[in-house]
């Protein structure tokens, strides 16, 4: 059985999002940004620890001693529970935010990147344009699509 001649006019074209992507400006930035929040987020967890091993220490020190009154032991413990609980939920909170602070950069970066390939693909009247970094497409004859990365980068201003 023969395939139909249009399917021999239809045009297939991908690029690959990793060698573009570190090349944008905003994408630069962005990734500064995150990253000057990563270290933020670090050193206060850090700050945390250390304020937490002191106290876990000093409440070591009381307890091995004796002479110190059990109610008072009693609630040190629970403040170190407290102090404990407090860390793990600073942890997950600005893990989230890092999540969330890296999708919202993310975003528009990501819209101004599929803007740029839509108007590669409109205007080179191509069927589709897929990311060969994905990972997503099983297979891919390189030979028979057209590698529109380049026009990609210099459609987003990339040199």
């Amino acid at each position: 059985m023969m395939a139909p001649m249009s399917l021999f006019a239809q045009k297939f074209a991908h690029f690959n999002m990793t060698n573009v992507l570190p090349e944008m400006e905003e994408y630069k930035t962005a990734s500064a940004e995150v990253q000057k929040l990563a270290t933020q987020y670090q050193e206060e967890l850090e700050r945390l620890q250390k304020e937490y091993q002191t106290k876990a220490e000093e409440f070591q020190k009381l307890s091995e001693e004796g002479q110190t009154a059990q109610a008072i032991l009693q609630s040190k413990a629970t403040d170190l529970q407290k102090m404990e609980q407090s860390i793990q939920d600073f942890y997950q909170a600005s893990q989230q935010d890092m999540q969330k602070q890296q999708s919202e950069k993310m975003e528009s970066i990501q819209t101004k990147v599929m803007a740029a390939i839509k108007k590669i693909g409109e205007a080179g009247n191509y069927i589709y344009i897929v990311d060969i970094s994905s990972g997503a497409v099983s297979f891919i004859n390189e030979s028979l699509s057209t590698d529109v990365t380049a026009q990609v980068r210099a459609e987003l201003g990339i040199k």
